[in-house]
């Protein structure tokens, strides 16, 4: 029997949205690329008993977990969703075999991923994001050792508090700076999020005694003897070096698009995110009917946003396949829509308050951009001054964007270094057309679509 619902993402959007849905009466397929639902907030969750140095908030997401547990609820897991056909359906593939899955709604829930942080040496081994060294202390208990984090944002402190009470403190924290200048004006509004500011400076009283770098720029790594990573900076003080074992970056998140873009959906550019993000109603619908996106994907939000959003979306889906009549829906909804009214307020204040470097949206000329083809920021600029004024005519003249990651980690670099030089508005370079696969598979895969039948979860 043909579902309802697909949901692509198992975080708390999707897994928020699931569990309403399928208590509405509707069959919901659930397809995540993970072995459990989480997403990367609850990553693993299920199975990271005895790992309280994650902190209380990580755990909030049981609730979600035990949710699935509806029977109108499906979870597909290892699912890598490489298309969504407007035709056919969802397309997915786990361990090699590709299935399509169709249903008369579709909910994009498919999260944030980390916003590239290029400099000199960011591509020397040992020197990763902050967020994949918090994936491989939830999904493995493995604990980063000797280790820097660089950068700014609320989840450097988070980090480096989940590292202290794992026993294994980060040996500095290298800071770009706060604007709290331009924060301060934005902070009223963020009154009603105060549990999550008081949160916050939690965290920073945790991490008292860890030696702090502030207003940091010019990064450079370099590889040393042993495997060990130089880092050097500037500050106010002058040059600094200093050397560790691993080098944790992170300047923020952006909004995972490639889906939603390759669907030709509507964006808009984000200019406080620095990012795109498609184009929402309040219910979560885009621009295609019986689309909708809720979480991280539509814009930055957090978890507890995240979490209403879903609901939000549920329930739009509920009235409009018929379960729940207009003053229902709208009933249900005003407590969720506080909710992420409450969330959301924080946002202006965060946005502001750690504000993405321009050195590190246009880097220095040695500094390599596009990580598959090798591509650096020098040969960027060329390209741009001899007439490669887009991310298309980009790909043509020097394959920026067309390696396995297929621009995840350089787009937002090369869009920086055009707008650069010349003098354009990133809103006004893109977003760049994204082709399906969104994923890689393989040949087989997509062959073996024209010759089996569609498919029902």
């Amino acid at each position: 029997m043909s579902p309802d619902l697909v949901i692509i993402g198992a975080g708390p959007a999707g897994m928020t949205a699931a569990r309403i849905a399928a208590e509405g009466g509707l069959r919901v397929v659930l397809l995540d690329e993970q072995d459990r639902a989480g997403g990367q907030i609850y990553r693993n969750l299920g199975a990271a008993a005895g790992r309280d140095w994650l902190g209380p908030d990580y755990a909030r997401g049981a609730d979600l977990l035990r949710g699935l547990n509806h029977p109108g609820i499906t979870h597909q897991p290892r699912a890598t969703v490489w298309r969504v056909d407007a035709a056919r359906g969802v397309i997915w593939s786990r361990d090699g075999e590709s299935h399509v899955t169709a249903a008369p709604h579709v909910l994009i829930a498919t999260g944030a991923q980390e916003r590239p942080v290029p400099f000199p040496g960011w591509t020397l081994p040992g020197v990763m994001p902050a967020g994949a060294a918090q994936i491989l202390m939830k999904q493995s208990g493995m604990v980063a050792q000797d280790a820097i984090l660089a950068g700014a944002g609320p989840l450097l402190y988070l980090v480096a508090a989940q590292m202290i009470a794992a026993g294994s403190p980060p040996k500095a924290l290298v800071e770009t700076g706060t604007d709290l200048r331009h924060a301060l004006a934005k902070l009223p509004r963020a009154l009603p999020a105060a549990m999550t500011l008081a949160k916050g400076l939690g965290l920073i009283r945790r991490i008292h005694g860890i030696p702090r770098h502030h207003g940091a720029r010019d990064f450079r790594a370099v590889a040393l003897a042993g495997g060990r990573i130089g880092f050097g900076f500037t500050t106010r003080k002058g040059p600094q070096e200093l050397d560790c074992g691993l080098l944790l970056t992170h300047l923020g998140v952006i909004p995972q698009t490639h889906l939603t873009r390759s669907m030709g959906l509507t964006h808009d550019y984000d200019v406080a995110q620095q990012a795109w993000r498609p184009r929402l109603d309040a219910w979560g619908g885009s621009s295609r009917r019986g689309v909708r996106v809720a979480g991280d994907g539509g814009g930055i939000g957090g978890a507890d946003a995240a979490r209403a959003q879903g609901a939000l979306a549920a329930l739009a889906i509920l009235h409009d396949a018929g379960r729940l009549d207009l003053d229902e829906r709208d009933r249900r909804a005003r407590p969720l829509r506080r909710a992420l009214a409450r969330a959301l307020s924080l946002r202006p204040f965060l946005d502001a308050a750690y504000p993405v470097p321009k050195a590190f949206l246009a880097p220095p000329d040695d500094t390599i951009i596009c990580r598959c083809e090798e591509v650096t920021a020098g040969a960027v600029r060329e390209a741009a001054a001899c007439g490669a004024h887009g991310l298309r005519l980009m790909r043509t003249a020097l394959r920026t964007g067309m390696g396995p990651c297929q621009g995840r980690m350089c787009e937002p670099t090369v869009t920086g270094l055009i707008a650069q030089t010349t003098g354009c508005a990133p809103s006004a370079l893109g977003p760049g057309r994204i082709r399906t696969p969104v994923k890689p598979v393989t040949l087989a895969e997509i062959a073996a679509l024209g010759r089996q039948p569609e498919e029902t979860a």
